[in-house]
């Protein structure tokens, strides 16, 4: 369940990013699209959207993995390195989405 909400989620998000940029015309500049990540409300939308991304991917690479790599210690490696950059890339879009707010 929780990778077909994320799916729902991300699909609208996508479906409002994109019917946005159609009705309002796509940002030209650099200070276009500062404006438009400043707002709190595209930020904390965008967050939840990468975080439902985050999970998404968690959630298909796990079943994908549990079903190929049979090993327990290199499935334990493998998913435990995925774990890691996951992980690193969700602080990665927090830290740029926080440093647009400011």
């Amino acid at each position: 369940y929780v990778q077909r909400l994320s799916a729902v989620y991300i699909t609208l998000y996508v479906l409002i990013a994109v019917i946005s940029m159609l009705v309002n015309g796509t940002p030209a500049t650099y200070e276009s699209w500062s404006t438009v990540w400043s707002s709190s409300l595209v930020s904390s939308m965008t967050l939840l959207f990468f975080t439902a991304l985050l999970i998404h991917a968690w959630i298909g690479i796990r079943d994908v993995i549990l079903d190929y790599v049979h090993p327990f210690g290199a499935r334990l490696v493998v998913l435990s390195l995925f774990a890691v950059m996951l992980l690193a890339s969700g602080l990665w879009v927090a830290r740029v989405l926080f440093n647009a707010i400011n």
